[in-house]
C-alpha cells in the first residue's frame, strides 16, 4: 500500500523542490504562498508520500463545499511508472469523500495530453465547463503571460 499524510511543518522547501523538479511552477504562482494558503485553509490539504523521510509524491486538495479539486499532483521524476500519482489520485478521492464532497475536479493546461491520458484511465472525463479567471493580485498578473495567441 502506498500511503499519503499531511504535510509538516518545515517540508515546505523540499516540496517546492519537488513541484519544481516536475515543472509544476509558474512565475505568478508562488509556491510558498500557495502552501501557506492550502495549510491554513480548513477545507484544504497538501498530502505527501514519502521515502527516506523526503516527499516523493504529492496532491494538492481542497473543497467548496460543493466540489473538491486537486493541484500539484507531483511525482519525483527518479520515483515515476511506479503507481505514486495514481495513489495520490486515491489519497484526494478518499480525502474528499470523507469530508462528504461528490465530486472531484482537476485542471490541466492544454497540450498536456500524456495527463489528459493518465486521468483518462483513472475514470476522469471533460466535464463540460469552461474555466475563467479574473486576476486580483495586479503583480501577479503581470507575470501571466497569458493564453497561447493572446496579443
Amino acid at each position: 500500500m502506498i500511503d499519503f499524510h499531511p504535510m509538516r511543518a518545515g517540508e515546505e522547501e523540499a516540496v517546492v523542490a519537488l513541484w519544481q523538479a516536475c515543472g509544476l511552477t509558474r512565475p505568478w504562482n508562488d509556491p510558498l504562498a500557495d502552501i501557506a494558503l492550502a495549510r491554513d485553509g480548513a477545507a484544504s490539504d497538501i498530502l505527501l508520500h514519502r521515502r527516506g523521510g523526503a516527499p516523493v509524491c504529492s496532491i494538492m486538495v481542497g473543497h467548496d463545499g460543493h466540489r473538491a479539486w486537486v493541484y500539484y499532483v507531483a511525482t519525483h521524476p527518479d520515483h515515476r511508472r511506479a503507481g505514486l500519482a495514481r495513489a495520490a489520485m486515491g489519497a484526494a478521492e478518499d480525502w474528499a469523500v470523507a469530508r462528504g464532497v461528490p465530486k472531484l475536479h482537476l485542471m490541466v493546461r492544454p497540450g498536456n495530453e500524456e495527463v489528459v491520458a493518465f486521468y483518462a484511465a483513472l475514470g476522469y472525463e471533460d466535464g463540460n465547463i469552461r474555466v475563467m479567471q479574473k486576476w486580483l493580485d495586479a503583480e501577479r498578473a503581470a507575470l501571466y503571460p497569458g493564453p497561447p495567441g493572446k496579443a
